[in-house]
């Protein structure tokens, strides 16, 4: 496996497998990698000759400072990692390597068809602006045939498909296939993050009550035949009432638009909690 990190040295790496007519997967993380990203660079090594495993800590999709400065890095461990599970490639540049700086100072425009403006876009202003920059970026400078993104942040993944949607149609990403992965869960139901790395012992025990009341809200929901609207309002209370949680949003949206719905056909319900200081995001698929 080689560790590149630099632009130059990455595309050297990409026109050598493309002259190879090698089949490439891209993985984009932010690093402080778990079972979650090594299913999908394992899902990634299966189905192309060739992985290439981003590890970049964008800070153009922080609009907090102190939570980019207490994202988890460790990338001695997730090269150890990427390698034992097969990825051939990792590229893991620095900011000023990834970037101009007039890049840096200036909001990446795009327009996302009202999808940035709901949940975690209408909490994280200019969010999605940065995540839409360097996945953009990732797809000029890696060409990749397929990419893979988990869907526990299913608002992201729903703007990738829109982005590559509307730039496929003057072929920018040629035949891209993007892959939607399933969330990846502990044996207790809390979905797997690296911002899990932030919590004690005591708080991921107590963390597990978002995950069992999603759960039990789609049973809940089944049974009783409730509305949208009692459903949430349900989980948001719920979760709201364990000792150190505290929900941001909860919504229960259509997946494709991500506007609120009236019904449960092709509904989603996306949770943001804090629990503590560290910011948790799940959905559950109605």
């Amino acid at each position: 496996m080689q560790i590149l990190t630099t632009k130059q040295a990455l595309q050297q790496a990409v026109e050598n497998c493309k002259k190879a007519n090698r089949t490439i997967g891209l993985v984009p993380t932010m690093g402080a990698l778990h079972e979650g990203h090594a299913s999908l660079v394992r899902r990634a090594v299966k189905e192309n000759d060739v992985c290439f495993v981003s590890v970049f800590v964008n800070p153009t999709q922080f609009n907090n400072k102190e939570d980019l400065a207490k994202y988890p890095r460790n990338i001695e461990r997730d090269a150890e990692l990427l390698k034992s599970i097969g990825a051939q490639y990792v590229f893991a540049p620095t900011p000023e390597e990834m970037y101009s700086e007039e890049e840096m100072n200036t909001t990446f425009s795009f327009d996302f068809n009202g999808l940035d403006a709901v949940m975690e876009g209408k909490m994280r202003p200019g969010h999605f602006n940065g995540v839409v920059q360097v996945v953009s970026r990732l797809f000029y400078l890696v060409q990749p045939d397929r990419a893979y993104f988990g869907e526990k942040d299913f608002q992201q993944l729903a703007i990738i498909h829109h982005m590559v949607e509307r730039s496929s149609m003057a072929g920018t990403f040629g035949k891209l296939q993007i892959v939607d992965c399933p969330i990846v869960r502990e044996n207790s139901g809390l979905a797997l993050s690296s911002r899990n790395e932030r919590l004690s012992e005591e708080e991921k025990k107590t963390a597990l009550g978002i995950s069992k009341t999603l759960f039990a809200s789609l049973e809940w929901a089944k049974e009783t035949g409730a509305t949208v609207q009692a459903v949430q309002q349900r989980v948001i209370d719920t979760i709201n009432s364990i000792d150190g949680l505290e929900v941001e949003y909860y919504e229960i949206v259509d997946q494709s638009s991500l506007l609120p719905t009236d019904t449960f056909n092709h509904a989603i319900g996306c949770v943001t909690v804090y629990c503590g200081p560290v910011r948790l995001i799940d959905n559950i698929k109605y």
